[in-house]
């Protein structure tokens, strides 16, 4: 890894911005008032996101320079983290600082949340702006629609719950992604079927998942106080003129560049400086339990017997890697890429998919944005759309194999 020089020049930069963080986290939480609300906003927070970004710095420092104990500095806990998914997230959030305004302040959420509210909102359950935020997630990143998301829910655009649902259900890994792991298990011939299968499967848990707790159960409160969205259509309008309409008004509150850029600079120092150390923190964490404890296996023994049911060919392998998705996209794959079943092999790339919650992306960036959802609910969700997916690519693979 060390030999590539622009991903270590990026690492080190990453690693900078960590320390940064829990430094200033610690000296604004504990000890100075932080004297503007930008920097409040960036570095006063509770206790546990201090611990949690002061290991993420911690993890940071022993993963680059190579000290203490390797359970957190391995290649496949603490430097998995630093050298392949962190530069990855720091690009995006780079882009992000681009993109999130551009979608934000210039009348596109106003226009196409027109178009698409009669068709979210009686199957999803969401306001029609929604849909950018679901569109950003498969062609570009879930991470791009988790910030996205909660750059509405805290601009009082979408409630607790409807956050909580689009972040959860429709920040789907990009297709890029999807590729990455298709190759790993060794069917590229299948992209087709595969994509097919991650769309019918994630559309069906978008049904089902804002109908069942706890998604259902959380409230419909507003981050801020009267923002509920109003997405009646006037009389003398279609849905054509008044989303054109609507976007114009927005278009026009826009300010100038030194305004763009300000915004800009505000979500990219946001998710560098809050989300980059608790991806390190939680995603380290997470990957040392999938790793160096048999705890996702003794979760998914259980399973054998259903998964034999099902048909499923070598089901303790596939039971191995069942729940271990929740740590880290890839792991599953990586433990089921020497099976000899394709069958089992295109069943659980398929699954690592849809399961959606993974702590290493797009689970820390959720609990490290402003988007009320706690761990033990993520969990919850994570199960919920295994249980609601799986039989789904299983029936599919039956008929494909």
């Amino acid at each position: 890894m060390n030999e590539m020089i622009g991903l270590d020049n990026v690492v080190l930069i990453v690693v900078i911005l960590i320390n940064i963080s829990s430094l200033l986290t610690i000296v604004f939480s504990w000890f100075i008032t932080p004297s503007s609300e930008f920097i409040g906003s960036l570095f006063k927070t509770n206790n546990i996101w201090v611990v949690l970004r002061f290991l993420g710095a911690l993890f940071s420092l022993m993963a680059y320079f190579v000290f203490g104990p390797e359970v957190i500095n391995s290649e496949v806990t603490g430097s998995l983290m630093l050298y392949d998914l962190l530069p990855t997230l720091f690009s995006i959030f780079l882009f992000a600082g681009v993109l999130l305004p551009l979608l934000l302040n210039y009348g596109l959420l106003e226009f196409v949340g027109t178009l698409f509210a009669k068709v979210m909102r009686p199957l999803f359950t969401l306001p029609g702006r929604s849909t950018v935020d679901n569109l950003a997630s498969w062609v570009g990143d879930g991470t791009v629609g988790v910030l996205l998301t909660s750059k509405q829910y805290e601009q009082g655009f979408y409630s607790e719950r409807e956050a909580a649902v689009i972040a959860t259900t429709f920040s789907v890994v990009s297709i890029t992604f999807s590729i990455v792991i298709l190759d790993l298990i060794g069917l590229m011939d299948y992209f087709g079927l595969f994509y097919m299968t991650i769309i019918i499967a994630g559309v069906i848990a978008a049904l089902i998942m804002p109908r069942i707790p706890p998604l259902s159960r959380t409230q419909d409160n507003y981050h801020v106080e009267g923002r509920e969205l109003d997405e009646s259509i006037p009389s003398g309008h279609n849905m054509f003129s008044w989303g054109y309409n609507k976007a114009l008004q927005r278009a026009s509150k826009a300010k100038g560049f030194a305004d763009f850029a300000k915004d800009g600079i505000k979500t990219v120092g946001d998710m560098w400086f809050a989300v980059l150390p608790i991806v390190m923190a939680i995603g380290t964490i997470g990957t040392i339990f999938a790793e160096y404890t048999p705890l996702f296996s003794w979760i998914g023994a259980p399973f054998v017997p259903i998964l034999e049911m099902m048909g499923i060919p070598e089901a303790r392998a596939a039971s191995e890697s069942l729940f271990i998705g929740f740590t880290d996209m890839f792991l599953p794959s990586i433990l089921i890429e020497d099976v000899a079943s394709d069958m089992t092999r295109f069943i659980i790339g398929t699954l690592s998919i849809t399961q959606l919650i993974y702590l290493s992306e797009v689970g820390g960036v959720i609990l490290g944005s402003k988007i009320p959802i706690g761990l033990g609910r993520l969990f919850v969700i994570f199960l919920l759309r295994t249980i609601i997916t799986l039989p789904i690519i299983t029936i599919i693979a039956h008929m494909i194999f």
